[in-house]
């Protein structure tokens, strides 16, 4: 994630940002004060499992990465997908995820860890495996928890740290019982405490601020994991990980686990040609992947089909592993400033685009579930979702023209456009860069705290998964009489301008995907008279000088998803504040609207202990968030993992942690 100033943000998280197709950031929670229990349509993890004995013992796995990672150093701002990779390998982590994204104690390093203690201060006593220690020998100890509490409380600035959250609310760590015994007190509650500690660094590395800040930025001294860090290769582009001769669990059964630096316009071939073992991969590879795979039809004679003597012969031996990544896409609607500040005009955004047919269109042609995600803060699948999208309404192109006509903008008559068979408006959107001013006011409270639906046969109505308005359907869902596609409505006029919003688009390899979603919902847009004009931007400036300077109107990126809701999702949706220098304090909402009411419900969430009432709280959150239409979920993010077919217990893990030291080759 690109480094914000600290007047720009308070806190910083621990999971990077991740723009089109690419690495980005984080989301959480589900509905209001119904059952949790099913969570949802689970997709399973896709790992080509296989018991211990069923894998053999050695060899090296060679795992793509989009860069090697410039810190080990988990908690700092630059740290990325590969540091949490390098980390899950060779640190403690406390609590892993399984597949449904629920917190578990993790055994080869806890016997137990329990709230022993609720008033008049919640007490977290932890019992460590003795067995556990860093590689010089030394056991995991109380000294170890008191230097990260330090480190990350956010007291001290000479540490650079990512984020304080949780650990702010610590008060004191201490010894326990005995050496392997741990006991934290907390000055306020923390619902989501099994989140701390995760990954445990040694003293070494956390004790002092040089340490913290340098000390593990391109290797780890110490470690306690089924890996260690063995070497970096900078001109190879290789980080290597070696079996740790220290680990008391069962042993890993790689000899080593080498990550490598990658683009992923150069993964296929890498694959092909034996370099790669395991690499995320965009949906042209897999296809090309699956193509390869096929079985040809015979043809008539001794010769073998053409079709098959075609395909990249390589390519055969690799699989295609799939299923929703922990992340979700969205539509952000910047509210700061311009026609977006009015939330009738950002709910009449919401009810113009079809969720369902943008989330088919992603995930239909990969065989994957097209349900739209109905929730800003849980995953499908993860316990505790719940669809809250009836808050906003369903696709309604005649409800969206009265929401902006309620708005104040008007129908310019005689300035009716029509969509081109390409799909272009023939004025609404241009391309090109636009620069756009900087983040203003927050919204009224007043506007902000609406969250009743708008009509409840509204979100019942439905679209032709194949999204009607784009195959010759107007604005009043019925027929073009001309056949076209989508015949634009009238351009809407208020004060003299024309409604036109900005949509920042990423353009790099692996981005189609999600250009073909910025154009669908600007053809819905077009349909109900919203104009669009679409900026183009580059990986390295989309995030940095659009979405967290503010500068744009829409936007599409994602969040990676977390255990951990009521915690971690509080500043992608807090409301914003006003700094001392007359700037906007955002923390992560970079759509700039929020309520005090949504910032109170994660505050009780945060702090209540009762699994169910910190659920019920977080989605009357999600419900609020919803109604004030700043962020649009749309789907869940596909997870696209190629694989030689001889690698067992990696590939596309969903909500799941991994588990390193099964990973390895199917034993011959």
């Amino acid at each position: 994630m690109a480094p914000l100033t600290p007047t720009r943000s308070r806190t910083r998280r621990r999971a990077a940002l991740l723009a089109a197709g690419l690495l980005l950031p984080l989301p959480l929670l589900g509905g209001c004060g119904a059952d949790h229990d099913d969570g949802g349509r689970i997709t399973p993890q896709d790992i080509g499992a296989a018991a211990r004995p069923r894998v053999a013992d050695g060899g090296t796995l060679t795992w793509a990465v989009d860069a090697l990672p410039s810190t080990l150093n988990a908690f700092q701002t630059d740290a990325d997908s590969a540091t949490q990779r390098v980390a899950g390998a060779v640190l403690p982590a406390l609590f892993t995820s399984d597949g449904r994204g629920r917190p578990q104690r993790n055994p080869d390093y806890l016997r137990s860890a329990e709230v022993v203690q609720r008033e008049p201060h919640q007490v977290v006593v932890y019992k460590l495996n003795p067995k556990a220690v860093w590689s010089n020998g030394k056991p995991l100890s109380a000294a170890d928890f008191e230097a990260q509490w330090k480190a990350l409380r956010g007291k001290d600035s000479a540490y650079w740290a990512a984020h304080n959250t949780g650990y702010d609310r610590i008060d004191h760590v201490e010894r326990g019982a005995d050496e392997h015994e741990v006991k934290v007190t907390f000055a306020r509650g923390c619902a989501d405490w099994p989140a701390l500690f995760t990954p445990l660094y040694p003293k070494a590395v956390t004790g002092s601020a040089d340490d913290f800040n340098d000390g593990a930025r391109g290797d780890l001294k110490l470690s306690a994991g089924p890996f260690r860090v063995a070497d970096r290769d900078e001109k190879q582009g290789t980080l290597t990980l070696a079996r740790s001769p220290k680990w008391w669990g069962e042993p890993a059964k790689l000899d080593q686990l080498v990550l490598r630096a990658l683009p992923r316009t150069e993964r296929a071939a890498a694959l092909a040609a034996g370099k790669l073992d395991l690499a995320d991969v965009g949906a042209a590879d897999a296809g090309r992947i699956a193509t390869a795979n096929k079985p040809a039809k015979q043809d008539k004679g001794d010769k073998p089909p053409a079709a098959a003597a075609a395909r990249p012969a390589a390519l055969r031996g690799i699989v295609v592993r799939k299923s929703l990544e922990p992340a979700y896409t969205q539509l952000a609607l910047n509210g700061a400033s311009g026609p977006l500040a009015d939330e009738r005009v950002r709910r009449a955004v919401a009810r113009a685009i079809d969720r369902r047919a943008i989330a088919k269109s992603v995930l239909g042609p990969l065989g994957l579930p097209v349900e739209p995600l109905g929730s800003h803060l849980f995953l499908s699948g993860q316990e505790g979702y719940e669809d809250n999208s009836d808050a906003i309404g369903g696709p309604d192109p005649k409800a969206a023209q009265a929401l902006l006509a309620e708005a104040g903008w008007k129908r310019a008559e005689g300035d009716g456009r029509k969509t081109t068979a390409d799909g272009r408006a023939g004025t609404g959107r241009t391309l090109g860069l636009r620069p756009g001013p900087a983040a203003g006011p927050v919204p009224s409270d007043e506007a902000a705290e609406a969250e009743e639906a708008i009509d409840a046969a509204d979100a019942e109505t439905e679209y032709a998964a194949d999204d009607s308005l784009d195959d010759g359907t107007g604005p009043d869902g019925k027929p073009a009489a001309d056949g076209s596609r989508a015949a634009a409505a009238p351009v809407r006029m208020k004060n003299g301008k024309k409604l036109t919003l900005r949509f920042v688009v990423p353009v790099s390899a692996g981005t189609d995907s999600l250009r073909s979603v910025a154009d669908r919902i600007a053809r819905r847009l077009d349909a109900v008279g919203i104009g669009t004009e679409v900026t183009k931007v580059g990986d390295a400036g989309f995030f940095k000088d659009h979405v967290a300077a503010g500068s744009y109107d829409l936007a599409l990126y994602s969040w990676p998803a977390t255990p951990y809701p009521a915690t971690d999702a509080r500043p992608l949706y807090a409301k914003p504040q006003p700094a001392a220098d007359g700037s906007l304090v955002v923390e992560q909402n970079y759509t700039r609207v929020g309520t005090d009411r949504i910032d109170q419900l994660f505050d009780q969430a945060s702090t209540e202990l009762d699994t169910e009432a910190s659920r019920d709280l977080a989605s009357r959150a999600d419900a609020r968030i919803w109604s004030l239409a700043g962020s649009i979920p749309l789907y869940q993010r596909p997870q696209l993992v190629a694989a030689r077919k001889t690698v067992v217990n990696a590939g596309a893990f969903g909500l799941a942690t991994p588990r390193y030291q099964d990973i390895g080759f199917r034993r011959k």
